[in-house]
C-alpha cells in the first residue's frame, strides 16, 4: 500500500492519469444525476402536494425511480444498456452515437459531460498535486458540473447538492484546507446576503425576479470554501462571462431576450476558476492597479 501511495505522490503523470480515469467514471454517474434528480424532485413535490390536498398519487409506471434504479436503458426501445456499452466516451464512439438495438440517436451531451468531468478532474489533480486539497477540489468540481447542467436544463440548483457541499466547505475550513473558519463563516453569510440584496433591489426597481434563491446558496457555498476574500472576484467573473454569453446567444442564436438565462453555470465556472487560480488573479489585479 505504501508503495502505491508513494507512486501517486511522486509521479504526477500517473496520478493525473488515474484521476482522469476516475473522472470519466464519475462523469458517467453525473449523467444519471443530471437526468434523474430533477425528475425525482418533481415527483416528490407532486406527492407532497397530493398529500396536502388529500389526493391519491401514483408513481408514474408504478416502479421505483432513483439514482440506482431502474438500470440505464434506451429511452426509445427500453433495451437495457449492457456494461460493455456503458464505457464512458468510448462506447459512444464505438456505437456511433446510436442505440445498439434500435439505432436511435443518443445525445452527444452524455460523452461531453463525461469528457468534461475527466478533463476538469485532471486539471485539478495537476494543479494541487497529490494532496488533501485535490480530494476536496474534485468533490466540489463534480458537484459544480452536476449543478450547472441541471440549471441549464431546468433553471434549478437542487438543495440536495448545494447544501451538503456548502456545509462540507464550512467543515473543512476548521482544518484550513483552503481558508480558515473565520473567513469561511463570513464568506458563507456574505455570499448569500450579497445576491439576496441584489435580488430584492432588482425586484424593487423592476418588479421582476432577476435570479433564484439557488444562486444565493451557490455563492454562499463558494464563500464557505474559499473565504469572503474571493467573493468580489467570483461575482465579477460570473457577471462578465454571463454578459458575454447572454449577448452572444441573443445576437448569434437569435434567442428571445425575455427568456430567462440560468446564472448558476456562470457562478460555477467563476468559482472553479477562483478555486484554482484565484490567488494569481487577485495578485495580478493588485499589481495592475498599483495597490
Amino acid at each position: 500500500m505504501m508503495q502505491q501511495l508513494s507512486l501517486l505522490a511522486n509521479n504526477p503523470l500517473f496520478f493525473s492519469t488515474l484521476v482522469g480515469i476516475i473522472g470519466l467514471l464519475v462523469g458517467s454517474f453525473l449523467n444519471v444525476v443530471i437526468y434523474r434528480l430533477p425528475i425525482m424532485m418533481q415527483r416528490s413535490w407532486r406527492k407532497e402536494c397530493s398529500d396536502y390536498l388529500q389526493l391519491s398519487y401514483e408513481t408514474p409506471n408504478d416502479e421505483p425511480f432513483n439514482l440506482a434504479v431502474p438500470l440505464s436503458r434506451c429511452p426509445q426501445c427500453s433495451t437495457p444498456i449492457q456494461a460493455h456499452q456503458n464505457i464512458p466516451v468510448f462506447s459512444y464512439l464505438i456505437l456511433g452515437g446510436k442505440c445498439a438495438n434500435c439505432r436511435t440517436g443518443i445525445s452527444i451531451r452524455y460523452p461531453i459531460v463525461e469528457a468534461t468531468t475527466a478533463v476538469m478532474s485532471v486539471v485539478v489533480a495537476y494543479h494541487f498535486g497529490y494532496s488533501t486539497q485535490t480530494a476536496f477540489a474534485l468533490l466540489l468540481t463534480w458537484a459544480l458540473i452536476a449543478l450547472s447542467f441541471i440549471d441549464i436544463d431546468h433553471q434549478l440548483l437542487p438543495d440536495s447538492i448545494t447544501l451538503p457541499v456548502l456545509w462540507l466547505g464550512l467543515l473543512i475550513s476548521l482544518f484550513s484546507v483552503y481558508t480558515d473558519a473565520h473567513a469561511s463563516i463570513i464568506g458563507a453569510a456574505a455570499g448569500y446576503l450579497l445576491l439576496w440584496s441584489v435580488y430584492h433591489l432588482f425586484k424593487l426597481i423592476t418588479g421582476k425576479e432577476g435570479m433564484g434563491y439557488g444562486d444565493f446558496k451557490l455563492l454562499a457555498l463558494f464563500g464557505a470554501w474559499l473565504g469572503w476574500q474571493y467573493l468580489p472576484l467570483i461575482v465579477l467573473l460570473s457577471s462578465l462571462v454571463g454578459a458575454i454569453v447572454g449577448i452572444s446567444m441573443i445576437i448569434l442564436a437569435k434567442q428571445d431576450h425575455t427568456k430567462p438565462i440560468p446564472f448558476g453555470p456562470y457562478l460555477a465556472v467563476a468559482g472553479w476558476i477562483a478555486l484554482l487560480w484565484g490567488d494569481q488573479i487577485n495578485q495580478l489585479y493588485l499589481s495592475a492597479s498599483g495597490l
